[in-house]
């Protein structure tokens, strides 16, 4: 086996750091705004302001990634969401972060957000060898996991309660740190496609959707995870209210909060890393099926047994199916899409995927604060199921046998 290469290193390291500011950002911001209201709808506007920025560039954020070189991008876009939080740093210890402040600094960091992920994922074939891209994947989901979850919510936990200013503080170091770091990668991450005549950026979109729309099997992904993401939005969105003070129904302190999402992250690094192997042994379809059913599933667990200490084993179930189906997504859809087109049909696909979530965060604050907390978790699962059925009826004609003697969910639809 090829080895991995230095400049997979770099890419790696700066995705450990910047995902610790993600795992930070995404589960301080909520506990801040808790700290603030007790609105389910205000809550939510978290939610909904780390994911608009999807549903409004991620197109041009693809076309963008298919022009320029993808490494300089995402150096551009981490010193960008640096500087945003580092103002918010400063408002704060001058005494000023309220929630409007909180929501403008999420949202800002989002849009960089944007420009940086796209670019991130469109970069990594262009960085390691073809037959070693799913494990490429694997271990940028272990760093994302481990930051994100394992390492960046209990951060959060602590230090909303001790210095405030230290959520958006934190990240805006780290983010800094992750940019830097790209310029180790030596080369160019720029397609040769990209160097021909210049085309127009609405033609370069247009194309890219048409793709993504020709082709069975991700067009019923890229909507099945839209659907998975919105409803994961809706029910995250509120969960918080759920979970945390003394009128929730968990009844969690925010540290408390903070260790049930680390045990997530357990999970997710374990399921990133074996999921190679598990779809090896029951195929790919099977294995992308299960996880999701299984994490669709579990969100039922704390709305029938909303008792503290069944949160964290359930999270930890959680994380590893939520990541194994993850790395077969993501690797499916690297192998599939030509390289030249990866960066916009990566968008278009995401666009559904992510654009998704910040409609079902907002209107998940809005359903809580009308009908209660129940029917958006309930309604969330069963959205989640309707999703998971898509993608079966896309497989269930070819999902008979192991990998060993059936072909993978690759493929199966590579002429499709």
């Amino acid at each position: 086996m090829p080895r991995l290469g230095r400049s997979f290193g770099f890419l790696l390291s700066s995705t450990a750091l910047s995902n610790l500011a993600d795992g930070v950002l995404k589960v301080g911001a909520p506990l801040l705004a808790v700290s603030m209201t007790r609105s389910p709808t205000l809550v939510s506007l978290t939610g909904a302001a780390a994911t608009l920025p999807w549903l409004l560039f991620a197109l041009h954020a693809g076309a963008i990634a298919d022009r320029l070189d993808r490494r300089r991008i995402m150096v551009l876009a981490n010193l960008a969401r640096s500087a945003v939080l580092a103002v918010a740093t400063g408002l704060g210890l001058l005494g000023l972060l309220n929630l409007w402040v909180v929501l403008a600094a999420v949202l800002l960091a989002g849009v960089a957000e944007v420009f940086a992920d796209t670019s991130a994922q469109s970069v990594l074939p262009m960085a390691v060898p073809p037959e070693r891209i799913t494990a490429a994947n694997g271990r940028v989901q272990s760093a994302q996991m481990i930051g994100n979850e394992f390492a960046g919510a209990p951060i959060a936990g602590l230090v909303v309660t001790l210095l405030p200013a230290a959520v958006v503080g934190g990240p805006a170091l780290l983010y800094g740190a992750a940019g830097l770091l790209l310029l180790g990668m030596r080369g160019s991450y720029r397609t040769p496609a990209a160097r021909g005549p210049r085309r127009s950026l609405l033609r370069d979109i247009v194309e890219a959707q048409r793709y993504l729309w020709s082709q069975r099997f991700l067009r019923t992904l890229a909507v099945s995870a839209g659907m998975l993401n919105f409803a994961s939005a809706a029910y995250w969105g509120v969960f918080v209210l759920w979970a945390v003070g003394d009128g929730s129904r968990i009844g969690m302190s925010p540290s408390a909060y903070g260790l049930m999402m680390t045990a997530l992250a357990v999970g997710a690094v374990a399921g990133s890393l074996i999921s190679e192997r598990v779809s090896g042994l029951f195929g790919e379809g099977r294995t992308l099926v299960g996880a999701w059913l299984v994490s669709a599933l579990l969100h039922l667990v704390p709305v029938f047994w909303p008792v503290a200490w069944l949160v964290y084993p359930t999270a930890v179930v959680w994380g590893v199916a939520g990541a194994a189906a993850n790395v077969l997504v993501i690797s499916t859809r690297q192998r599939l899409i030509p390289a030249e087109l990866l960066g916009r049909v990566n968008s278009a696909y995401r666009l559904i995927g992510m654009g998704s979530m910040p409609v079902g965060a907002a209107l998940g604050g809005v359903v809580a604060e009308l009908a209660g907390l129940t029917v958006v978790l309930a309604g969330a699962t069963g959205v989640c199921l309707m999703a998971v059925g898509l993608v079966w009826r896309a497989l269930h004609d070819r999902i008979s046998h192991p990998l060993t003697s059936t072909p993978s969910v690759l493929d199966t639809f590579r002429s499709r």
